[in-house]
């Protein structure tokens, strides 16, 4: 198999395929983004022309354009940029934005995600504090932390992520946090770190289904990831969870159910799903395009399973108006 550009137009650096046991796969197809993207889907072709309800138009205003300029002051990353998210306009014309902390270059390497891979710089000390200026200067309500996987790190970063929290409810109080941490490698006290520091939600995303999970996921692990969700809860009572899945990399609507399945056992609050859009041609192509009749369906049945809010659409992300998702999961009794 030909070698492929693993660094087009200087954004994506190569790392090797890390997989759950931490041991790194050595064969040269397992260790290209091609195999590994096509790998992903089983059979995976590349989907017809996207349809309708996908297209989003580009819509800058005075509210964008400052945000912009603030993240670029403070030298700071938004997931909404890094990520390539369709909502930004939206998004930040409402000045919601989502903060990307620890940098902007991940330790691993997931087939949909267009975030860098590679050598992570040295911690940021003073980031928590930018953030909490940038959220103090944009006049934010609520806001959405997530970062880059930190392996490098011997607390996976759970220190910086308590200390973000702590330092954006000083900046401004009673402005609610949403956290969305890696799995700091299924290690209970780097959880703590963040639980103690009480966001309002703590979020881990499981993705995919438990099929796909390995080839997509390589270096998380399913059964691992909800137990994420299940140590926030035993650490602290009445803590809000949440998490994501993406639809459209190869998954049967059948294991989707059993996903969501998974994730109501793990007590998880709330559920956002949305349509997986390929970021470039060197990631994992899109399967099919799900349909919001499918999104619909997958709604209601994740309601009926108890839990409390999900938020289901083709152009549905985790950070998407996610302090209206917390108003309505409290509203429903399950928190």
């Amino acid at each position: 198999m030909p070698t492929r550009d693993h660094n087009p137009r200087g954004r994506r650096l190569h790392l090797p395929i890390v997989s759950t046991n931490g041991r790194t796969h050595a064969s040269p197809e397992a260790d290209t983004h091609v195999a590994h993207s096509v790998g992903c889907a089983q059979e995976a072709r590349p989907a017809a022309r996207r349809p309708e309800w996908l297209r989003v138009k580009a819509r800058t205003g005075p509210n964008y354009s400052e945000l912009k300029g603030i993240m670029r002051t403070l030298d700071l990353h938004t997931v909404c940029e890094e990520a390539a998210c369709p909502n930004i306009y939206e998004c930040w014309e409402e000045r919601e934005a989502t903060f990307l902390i620890l940098g902007d270059r991940c330790t691993r390497r997931c087939g949909f995600c267009d975030v860098m891979t590679a050598k992570p710089f040295p911690v940021d000390e003073d980031e928590p504090a930018r953030i909490a200026e940038a959220v103090r200067a944009t006049g934010l309500r609520y806001v959405v932390l997530t970062g880059v996987a930190r392996d490098d790190l011997p607390d996976g970063g759970a220190r910086i992520w308590a200390a973000a929290i702590r330092a954006v409810r000083e900046a401004v109080p009673g402005c609610g946090v949403e956290v969305l941490p890696t799995d700091f490698r299924g290690g209970e006290d780097d959880i703590a770190t963040v639980i103690d520091a009480q966001p309002d939600v703590f979020a881990h995303n499981l993705e995919t289904v438990r099929r796909l999970h390995p080839r997509i996921r390589p270096a998380f692990g399913y059964d691992r990831s909800l137990e994420v969700l299940r140590i926030a809860n035993r650490l602290r009572p009445g803590q809000v969870t949440k998490s994501n899945l993406i639809l459209g990399m190869g998954e049967r609507p059948e294991e989707v159910t059993g996903a969501m399945r998974d994730l109501a056992d793990a007590r998880c609050d709330i559920l956002t799903m949305g349509q997986y859009l390929q970021p470039s041609r060197f990631h994992l192509p899109v399967d099919r395009w799900v349909t919001p009749d499918e999104f619909a369906e997958h709604g209601r049945a994740g309601r009926a399973m108890g839990i409390a809010h999900v938020e289901a659409g083709p152009l549905v992300r985790s950070s998407y108006h996610a302090g209206k998702q917390l108003e309505r999961a409290v509203a429903a009794g399950r928190t």
